[in-house]
């Protein structure tokens, strides 16, 4: 009798060693940590030839999945600043701090890697304006957000992450208190990271 618990508690602990059972046992959060290189599409409507840097920033990200093919992010970072340009000259500089949520739809019929589709909102929050006397920005942006990446396992919970997102953020600028025109970041995201799943 003793044996036979022993070879049922051996053939249980094999089967959770599946690697269908043990996504099973995961809980449905994810966390991932990225560096992300912002490239800003620089879209002027002022007629002052307006550009900002382009950069690397660190990303934060949370998944929560719903299905194994349905997933909710809520993408994070730190205020970022750039240096804002007139024509090539440093006129100033700005911060902005743009938390962005998506849906996703993940791929889960591929072998050895797990794309993923997304798309959501980004919510912008610009502050620390330093521009010339007079000249201002509005403080917030909301836009639409897309969504392209993988995933691919490594050891255990973790995984190597590449992602691409495209964030629609832009402000009206000011001069005298009066609306001059639109600056457009419409950044492209390029990011590579790892993700640890629980």
């Amino acid at each position: 009798m003793q044996k036979k618990k022993l070879l049922a508690a051996a053939a249980l602990a094999s089967l959770l060693c599946v690697p269908g059972f043990a996504q099973q046992a995961q809980t449905p959060w994810q966390l991932r940590v990225r560096a992300v290189h912002l490239q800003s599409a620089n879209g002027d409507s002022t007629g002052l030839g307006l550009t900002i840097n382009d950069k690397w920033i660190p990303e934060l990200d949370v998944s929560y999945f719903f299905t194994p093919n349905i997933a909710a992010e809520l993408v994070l970072t730190v205020p970022q600043e750039h240096t804002v340009r007139s024509n090539g000259t440093d006129i100033g500089s700005v911060k902005h701090l743009p938390p962005t949520l998506l849906a996703q739809y993940h791929f889960t019929n591929f072998q050895g890697f797990r794309p993923y589709l997304g798309a959501g909102i980004n919510f912008t929050r610009f502050s620390s304006v330093n521009l010339p006397a007079g000249v201002d920005v509005d403080r917030n942006s909301f836009g639409g957000a897309l969504q392209a990446g993988v995933d691919i396992p490594l050891t255990g919970q973790w995984s190597l992450n590449l992602d691409v997102k495209k964030v629609w953020i832009q402000t009206d600028v000011s001069a005298a208190g009066a609306r001059i025109g639109t600056f457009k970041v419409d950044p492209v995201l390029l990011g590579v990271g790892v993700g640890y799943r629980f």
